[in-house]
């Protein structure tokens, strides 16, 4: 029996025994023990801004200079607090989000600067690292949860820089793309390598199942159990699960009030972040929303405008519904891309690749909401206060979620990695 099940004979004993003394009690530790990790189980949802967001034109304006275009700022619930006139139902929940305004790199290729940031290690040829969501979905994730604890909502599908590396196919994500920008679409979702081409008979599945096992069991048999073969298994097992409880209808949408999932936004990103909502609902400890289009070398300020009427009902809804239902501050709310664009407008009205002084929000999970950490120049070019590295970044995100960064993972080779290289958490911004 695992920890966290108890019976109704085992609670009824554990009552009677409580008026002898705990000391009497064996169960009463594991009671407690079991209470406090369901008290302190948190998760996070990323959401991911895929082509690198115009920090300029949504958190870190520049009124008034040539580089800050025609983007004009709003007040917000935070005095002195002014971002984006785009997204006003953000700036209402100003409070619950932690600005920062000074994030730095050299990474301006997209493949290198995403995979810097799912990982906190630039690419190699002699290791696979592991993204984000595989790292946190091993170390706060249930091996026991009929749902995966990585989860990727992309229009796209997987990025490859968001795989499990390393850890193994066990923590590799399960990937929703089937979701769609038209408002009159099917509102309950399906993953489609869960089907069968074609139906088969429970008897048929249970014989399938039977013949599995056996061949793997002969193969670790041979073989000393490889690591490669348990990691298989360990993945067949999730899925069967999956396909045996319907992944607890997590998929339903339309089990949600039309109203709320109008404030969400009928679009493919904010039917996904309340997919994402539900998902950590249900247990599941990693989410990624992609939210694709920024790479807006011309007509920037249009398409900004386009991406942030999107962006920002979905993401304001989010905080709120996660706040309405108590989640919000045991769940990380991550905002991020894989660098800024260019203050300098270019001859197409747009911005280029810009990584030296960009923005990312973090808001949930005990963070220090309403108010910016860091600064950049008035030209916006370089960082002039309280420069972020990605590893410091991705060192509060872990510390924020109740993950010592620098808690190691064994490569196949038995190479220790920290979970981050260098970084040190942003203790303006982290309870």
């Amino acid at each position: 029996m695992a920890a966290h099940e108890f019976s109704r004979r085992d609670l009824v004993r554990m009552s009677l025994a409580s008026a002898f003394g705990a000391a009497a009690c064996p169960w009463l530790p594991r009671l407690a023990a079991a209470a406090e990790k369901k008290k302190s189980a948190k998760a996070c949802i990323v959401l991911w801004m895929s082509g690198g967001p115009s920090q300029t034109d949504t958190w870190d304006l520049k009124v008034g200079h040539k580089n800050g275009g025609p983007s004009k700022e709003t007040a917000t619930a935070v005095p002195g607090l002014r971002f984006s006139e785009h997204l006003k139902k953000l700036a209402e929940v100003a409070r619950e989000l932690g600005i920062i305004r000074s994030m730095t790199t050299k990474e301006g290729e997209h493949q290198r600067a995403t995979q810097l940031l799912h990982t906190g290690q630039l690419p190699s040829e002699a290791v696979q690292y592991p993204a984000l969501g595989s790292m946190l979905a091993k170390e706060i994730g249930d091996p026991e949860h009929d749902l995966p604890g990585y989860i990727t909502i992309s229009p796209g599908g997987l990025n490859m820089a968001a795989g499990p590396g390393f850890l193994g196919p066990q923590y590799a994500p399960m990937t929703v793309s089937g979701i769609s920008d038209n408002p009159n679409a099917r509102a309950n979702l399906t993953i489609d390598y869960l089907k069968p081409e074609k139906p088969v008979a429970t008897n048929d599945q249970d014989v399938r199942r039977q013949l599995l096992a056996d061949l793997q069991t002969d193969f670790e048999k041979q073989h000393g159990g490889a690591a490669a073969a348990k990691a298989h298994a360990a993945s067949y097992r999730k899925a069967q699960k999956m396909i045996d409880t319907e992944a607890k209808g997590a998929f339903k949408l339309d089990e949600e009030p039309a109203k709320l999932r109008d404030a969400y936004g009928r679009t493919r990103f904010g039917q996904g972040c309340l997919l994402a909502r539900r998902l950590v609902e249900r247990g599941v400890s990693f989410v990624e929303v992609t939210l694709d289009g920024w790479d807006t070398h011309a007509q920037n300020f249009e398409q900004v405008k386009t991406l942030s009427e999107t962006l920002d009902p979905a993401f304001a809804t989010l905080l709120s519904d996660l706040k309405d239902r108590g989640m919000l501050a045991n769940t990380l709310v991550v905002w991020m891309g894989e660098f800024g664009r260019t203050p300098v407008i270019n001859n197409n009205g747009g911005r280029d690749h810009f990584p030296l002084a960009w923005s990312t929000v973090l808001a949930g999970a005990g963070v220090k909401g309403g108010r910016a950490y860091g600064k950049t120049e008035n030209d916006g070019r370089t960082v002039a206060d309280k420069p972020v590295s990605v590893a410091d970044f991705l060192a509060t995100v872990f510390t924020a979620v109740g993950v010592d960064p620098k808690t190691e993972n064994q490569t196949w080779d038995g190479r220790p990695i920290p979970l981050v290289k260098g970084g040190t958490a942003i203790e303006d911004l982290i309870q």
